[in-house]
């Protein structure tokens, strides 16, 4: 038992130890882009637009050993994990190693701890099971990441869409008052950090963007890029042709949002007349057996006290 904690101890100690150097790799990595495009400064101590807006590679040579080694180093592949990851809230330029890191270590671990485990055991597994469960776990280590990711890019843009509506309205109240487009993302990703934290994000990139320089048509794109959410996309379709045609971006706001309203009225009526076909499931498998029994029961006790007689005297004559 003191060896089978001892055990548990070190792979606790061992996973605090791995997280703290992960956790110091990324911050020094940080620091050291950081300053690395703070050395390429203008005159005037700020950032070129285009610098700021290029995408990153990575510098050091073990994530550059990483992508070079595995599945990633396919430009296609990488940008696919790139697009999942970012549905998912992952947009760091690292994340597509990292996840890659992350997914192979948890292979290689958790057989680790099944076969050190089966070691200090009293009776260890033998056979094809011994085999068979390491081959599992590192299994599970592969291809719950993916599944994981998947959950959590669908929870986001479910949260999105829940979110979006009420920033469009807020959005629109902003123009109508006066306010420019671009100041408009900024008063709203403002006040709704709070209770909306996932659009007002994206709308807080969006400004940062736009100040650094970027045509507005290419944030919108990169914000519905990043989202995934349909209605997030349709937003961003109908600004860029609003600023194409040189139409009131106001009133198009305003018809969008009463357009938006009403789906979601309709989607909640759609949800509404699925609750009867839903409740025919516990109704024909709970409700309606206890009543087939209680309608049938007496009439059963019934014709057991009128047949159990009779049977017993045909017998004993």
């Amino acid at each position: 038992m003191i060896s089978y904690f001892n055990i548990i101890a070190q792979i606790l100690i061992f996973s605090a130890v791995a997280l703290l150097t992960l956790t110091a790799m990324r911050e020094v990595e940080r620091l050291l882009d950081q300053r690395r495009r703070l050395g390429g400064q203008g005159a005037d101590g700020r950032l070129p637009a285009t610098q700021l807006m290029a995408k990153r590679e990575t510098e050091n040579k073990f994530f550059a050993w990483v992508q070079a080694s595995t599945s990633i180093s396919d430009k296609n592949e990488r940008q696919k994990l790139r697009q999942s990851l970012t549905l998912a809230g992952y947009d760091s330029p690292n994340a597509v190693i990292w996840y890659v890191i992350f997914r192979f270590s948890l292979a290689i671990l958790l057989p680790g701890i099944y076969v050190v485990l089966q070691l200090q055991a009293a009776k260890p597994a033998t056979g094809i099971a011994s085999v068979l469960w390491p081959l599992g776990l590192c299994a599970i280590g592969l291809f719950m990441p993916s599944r994981i990711l998947e959950s959590l890019a669908s929870s986001r843009q479910t949260q999105l869409e829940i979110e979006f509506p009420d920033a469009l309205d807020l959005m629109v109240v902003c123009v109508e008052a006066g306010l420019s487009l671009d100041a408009a993302f900024v008063r709203v990703g403002q006040e709704i950090g709070e209770s909306h934290p996932e659009i007002s994000e994206e709308f807080d990139r969006v400004s940062e963007q736009l100040r650094a320089g970027r045509a507005r048509p290419d944030a919108l794109r990169s914000m519905a890029d990043r989202t995934g959410v349909n209605a997030i996309r349709s937003f961003v379709a109908l600004l860029i042709q609003t600023e194409m045609l040189g139409s009131g971006v106001a009133q198009t706001l305003r018809t969008y949002s009463s357009e938006l309203r009403q789906t979601r009225f309709i989607r909640a009526e759609e949800k509404a007349m699925r609750i009867p076909v839903l409740m025919t499931i516990p109704l024909v498998a709970c409700i309606l057996p206890v009543i087939v029994t209680a309608l049938l029961l007496p009439a059963m006790i019934d014709v057991t006290r009128t047949l159990m007689p009779a049977l017993t005297g045909g017998h004993g004559g």
